[in-house]
């Protein structure tokens, strides 16, 4: 195990390097670049990861999943390792591009960040305490760059500029003046944030072992993943309870009061998070690595698989309210001043 930690960490090096040796010029403005490259190469390696799990390919990773990362075994590991060799890889390249290009990315980068994040936050808490937790190797430290390098990616990237308004003056503030009654997408988005409010709560209580009849109920009937000793559903659930939970309440202010111009950026955030957690978790409780006992009946499919695509549909409604229509979220605009009488 830890000569296939020393391996990994060799391996990270040596593509770091090659990407500082060839990757100069125009690329060199933004460190973000070195960071995408080489997460893109990690990113291909999972989706191997993934495809050997499933039978398509055969040979390559299964010693180091061994004698590395054995919980990647689990049906969340390789969810995680589709979403992470899927669409973290094409928004590596997104990125990448732009920056050679020397185009703005700002948008697809946090959306990039919320997704990265959630991913890490339920698997290394859910890794130290399931199962897995007396088989934790020294490759396991491999995961803290995908930690620290984020939070330094966000970082920058929110200080990044962003884009200019394109509407003026007089239309921000006819768009401020409107009430809730004339913007009935502002209302639907509210009514979706309070059905997912009650609905994170009650799967928050679920995993809680809350004694209610109700909870014991959808645990067994719906989605018995819930109680799979691996850990990760139950971190998810509490995750959304402790982080999603509280942004629906701030959402619902900024969607009644104008002028919360943190709602674009974190909108954003909050899409890409809630759309890996989403694959990741409903993939797992239907994927047959995950035990019998603990995975979604099939007569629960419908329900199951409907109520968790719209819970992940919602937040990217609310981005793409945000982003089309941005000047509801912009600082409260003065309306225009009366004549002066003196000069008239």
């Amino acid at each position: 195990p830890a000569a296939v930690a020393v391996t990994g960490a060799l391996v990270l090096l040596a593509v770091l390097c090659m990407v500082l040796v060839l990757g100069g010029g125009s690329a060199s403005h933004d460190p973000l670049y070195y960071v995408f490259t080489v997460f893109s190469f990690t990113s291909v390696v999972d989706l191997v990861i993934a495809l050997e799990q499933d039978g398509y390919i055969q040979g390559y990773m299964d010693f180091y999943l061994q004698e590395g990362e054995p919980y990647l075994h689990t049906a969340y590991g390789i969810m995680i390792c589709y979403w992470d060799g899927i669409i973290h890889y094409l928004l590596y390249l997104a990125m990448v591009a732009a920056i050679d290009q020397r185009k703005s990315y700002r948008s697809l980068g946090l959306y990039w960040l919320g997704s990265i994040m959630m991913s890490i936050i339920v698997f290394l808490p859910g890794t130290l305490i399931g199962k897995y937790s007396s088989e934790i190797r020294p490759a396991f430290l491999l995961n803290v760059p995908y930690l620290l390098l984020p939070i330094w990616a966000g970082r920058r990237l929110f200080r990044q500029p962003k884009p200019l308004p394109c509407s003026t003056a007089d239309k921000v503030a006819e768009e401020q003046r409107k009430g809730l009654h004339q913007r009935p997408l502002d209302l639907g988005l509210i009514l979706f944030l309070l059905v997912a409010g009650a609905f994170t709560l009650f799967r928050g209580l679920v995993v809680l072992d809350c004694p209610s009849e109700s909870c014991f109920n959808y645990m067994y009937q719906y989605e018995p993943c819930l109680r799979d000793p691996v850990a990760y559903p139950k971190v998810q659930m509490l995750v959304y309870t402790f982080y999603f939970l509280p942004y629906v309440g701030l959402c619902i202010y900024g969607l009644v009061w104008p002028g919360c111009t943190w709602m674009p950026d974190w909108a954003l955030v909050f899409a890409g998070a809630i759309a890996q957690a989403q694959f990741s978790h409903v993939g797992a409780s239907l994927h047959l690595h995950t035990p019998y006992p603990y995975r979604t009946p099939e007569e629960a499919w419908g329900s199951v698989l409907l109520a968790n695509s719209l819970y992940a549909l919602g937040p990217h409604l609310l981005a793409y309210r945000c982003l089309r229509s941005p000047g509801f979220f912009q600082p409260p605009v003065s309306g225009p001043r009366p004549p002066d009488k003196k000069r008239q």
